[in-house]
């Protein structure tokens, strides 16, 4: 017999199970009965905490993200400089990418369930957009622990980092983790947004620039 849990308890539930269920068997082929199976409850459960499969997939969008973000959160109190904060947030991402590869994949499969499939394509828009503004979010926080200002305006800077680490990560779901490569990568993208706060290679004490030569210059106009 189920027993008796808050719905917002038993939708977390669920959503889990939606997620296992898809990441091991694909988003085609995971059906309701399936969902509620993995969760070990009843399929009329299922259709009293979801009353469409929209709203399943927004919620299995949503918490995939929730997954990672606390992590990246966390990881971004203060340390010694600027740069270095940044880059143990781009770590903490990462870390998790390498750790879970199958919900990552998910995410784009997702992406691609929603755009294919008529009616659903907000759910797509929505993801991304809310990948823009959980960055924002993390900039904000920065600006608030840290005390700095950017050089660009936060929302341009937002998109810009959600569409790398979109790329690096499907890039290293088609070819593989390449670990020096994605390092650089990291330490590259983590040198930008040091220099877009003013503090540049200096502030962080290395990363990309100083490990392949290259000092540090004002920015600006050539």
């Amino acid at each position: 017999m189920t027993s008796r849990r808050p719905l917002a308890e038993r939708r977390l539930q669920l959503t889990e199970a939606a997620i296992r269920a898809m990441t091991r068997d694909g988003v085609p082929r995971t059906t309701t009965r399936s969902i509620a199976a993995e969760a070990g409850v009843s399929l009329s459960v299922f259709h009293y905490c979801f009353d469409s499969k929209q709203a399943l997939i927004e919620s299995v969008m949503t918490t995939i993200t929730d997954h990672y973000v606390g992590r990246v959160k966390e990881a971004l109190r203060p340390r010694g400089t600027f740069r270095e904060t940044v880059r143990a947030g781009f770590g903490a991402y990462w870390e998790h990418v390498c750790a879970q590869p199958g919900e990552h994949m998910l995410t784009y499969e997702l992406t691609q369930y929603a755009l294919r499939t008529p009616g659903f394509e907000p759910l797509a828009r929505r993801q991304y957009e809310r990948y823009a503004e959980i960055y924002e979010e993390l900039i904000g926080q920065l600006g608030e622990t840290m005390g700095v200002e950017l050089r660009v305006p936060v929302p341009v800077l937002a998109r810009y980092l959600a569409a790398v680490t979109d790329g690096l990560t499907l890039n290293f779901l088609v070819l593989g983790h390449d670990p020096a490569a994605a390092a650089a990568i990291l330490d590259m993208v983590t040198d930008q947004v040091a220099a877009f706060a003013g503090g540049g290679v200096a502030a962080g004490g290395g990363g990309f620039a100083a490990a392949h030569g290259f000092g540090s210059r004002p920015a600006g106009p050539r």
